[in-house]
């Protein structure tokens, strides 16, 4: 499975902005696909994701201002995120998980950049 990111960039504090993955390849395989973030001197965490099924996470409070889509069909997840603060800078990672709950596949990540 391969996944192409996008959407990242330079926002101001309480913007808003879209990212989107989309996965190509053997994507039978698919059964759940996440958003995780990893920012400087971080470790990388799971924001939100969404299984096949409708199922969904989010991280603590980000629910309030993080929302996850996907377009099963199309392969493609969203990770539409409102009121941005600073502390949101990080690189952004899509991952897809495979049948036994693992994100085995990753994309390469696109940096989202939170100016104040």
């Amino acid at each position: 499975v391969q996944l192409q990111a996008s959407g990242g960039g330079l926002v101001q504090a309480g913007g808003s902005l879209n990212l989107t993955c989309t996965a190509s390849g053997s994507t039978q395989i698919i059964k759940g696909m996440g958003w995780h973030r990893q920012a400087p001197g971080q470790e990388r965490e799971l924001v939100a994701a969404m299984h096949n099924s409708g199922d969904t996470y989010y991280r603590g409070s980000l629910k309030r201002r993080f929302t996850i889509f996907r377009d099963i069909a199309k392969h493609t997840a969203y990770l539409q995120m409102n009121n941005v603060r600073p502390e949101d800078t990080a690189v952004y990672y899509c991952a897809v998980q495979n049948m036994y709950g693992y994100y085995k596949y990753w994309g390469q990540g696109t940096l989202v950049t939170v100016s104040s």
